[in-house]
């Protein structure tokens, strides 16, 4: 049932940062165990819906896990999650550190009631810092990571943010990868830690990987900055009745291209003979890149550029991407009834586990679906459920589909 079947999360995360992140220990067959406030996430309420609370971006970033609602105002609430800290393997949070030590969940106090506990913060900026206690959105650690200055630097001059939620994701999937870490040293050591994966860091690091450039050297060598990534001119190529996704990128492909459309002349020319003098003159060369590919039609390139092995691929809408061959052929994309929410459309998750498969997916879930079931697993008596429902400590959904086998 998947390489991390056994171990099981306390998600306290909300929006898409923490929850794409928790939702991949998930596909790999974690028990996430997803504790909302009684007003639920509200990245619930984004997008076209059913039903209320359950849009699209919601149910595609929180599969594969069950839902509890608590409230953490309530010395009950509080409660209920120091019983379920004891046997769980790993706790996710994103709010503010100082936000969770208010309410009494900080790692100290959790460290004592569950010693094994990985304790895991995704938040805006590492805590050794003036930031420390900011809040963050994607947003705004893009522009801070440079990603809006570089756009505006490659196109028109006019500074914009990448349309998705690039700083979410990264991050998300930085975390993940150290739970697992922390996970395997607990393994070693018998003992749970703190985890901190900041936005702010991670996202800098992510973008002057490619980006730092001359300024890698005291003194710099340059202003800093990919060539090749900052032209202009790296774009989808427009044919004569679409675009291509092309990329000529070493000398043997180099050469097969321009034997393919028979212009090698242009290998006399010093300013495309090798890779080292191509990076110079980046903007020339694509500039008259631009200018080759307007000559055929979109179908007569992909049928020039496979054959002579070059790397390419179609621009894709959101038409024609659900429609793709290879998505179909490895089934990515799929169709699942919901039990409320009817058929929608699935993305499989990316990894396979060829050794430990993960199970059946199991749907994102409704606000408290899973509250009776999660309680009476950690001890609590069916009546002990009831009256902290009935002081408002915690919620359970009422659908049809919930089990409530006292």
């Amino acid at each position: 049932m998947g390489p991390l079947q056994g171990i099981r999360i306390i998600d306290m995360t909300s929006v898409l940062m923490g929850p794409f992140a928790t939702q991949q220990l998930g596909d790999m067959g974690a028990d996430v165990i997803k504790v909302e406030a009684p007003q639920g996430d509200v990245v619930r309420q984004i997008g076209p819906a059913r039903h209320a609370d359950m849009g699209p971006i919601f149910l595609n970033t929180n599969r594969n896990k069950r839902a509890l609602t608590v409230d953490l105002k309530k010395p009950e609430g509080v409660q209920v999650l120091h019983r379920l800290v004891k046997d769980a393997d790993a706790l996710v949070y994103n709010v503010r550190p100082q936000a969770m030590a208010r309410l009494g969940l900080g790692y100290d106090a959790l460290a004592e009631i569950n010693p094994r506990l990985v304790y895991a913060g995704v938040f805006g900026f590492g805590q050794d810092g003036p930031y420390a206690a900011r809040p963050a959105y994607d947003d705004l650690i893009q522009g801070a990571a440079t990603l809006p200055y570089l756009i505006a630097r490659a196109g028109d001059g006019t500074p914009r943010y990448v349309p998705t939620a690039m700083a979410d994701r990264i991050v998300g999937t930085t975390a993940v990868g150290a739970i697992l870490a922390a996970l395997l040293a607990r393994e070693r050591t018998g003992r749970g830690q703190r985890v901190d994966v900041p936005m702010f860091e991670t996202m800098v690091g992510f973008v002057l990987g490619d980006h730092l450039g001359g300024l890698t050297f005291d003194p710099p060598l340059d202003a800093g900055g990919y060539p090749r990534q900052l032209s202009p001119y790296r774009r989808p190529y427009r044919t004569r009745d679409g675009y291509v996704c092309a990329l000529v990128y070493n000398d043997k492909q180099w050469e097969s291209f321009l034997r393919a459309i028979e212009l090698t002349s242009l290998l006399q020319d010093e300013r495309f003979a090798t890779f080292a003098q191509r990076s110079r003159n980046i903007d020339f060369v694509y500039e008259r890149l631009v200018r080759i590919f307007e000559e055929r039609t979109t179908a007569e390139w992909m049928r020039v550029l496979e054959e002579a092995d070059i790397p390419m691929m179609p621009m894709h809408d959101f038409d024609t991407v659900l429609s793709d061959p290879h998505l179909s052929a490895t089934g990515f994309f799929g169709l699942t009834e919901h039990p409320t929410e009817g058929t929608i459309r699935t993305m499989r998750a990316p990894a396979s586990f060829h050794g430990t498969p993960p199970g059946e997916m199991r749907h994102a879930p409704n606000v408290g679906e899973h509250t009776r079931e999660i309680l009476r697993e950690a001890g609590y008596a069916a009546s002990d459920v009831d009256s902290l429902i009935a002081s408002g400590a915690v919620q359970a959904a009422a659908s049809a589909h919930e089990d409530r086998t006292p």
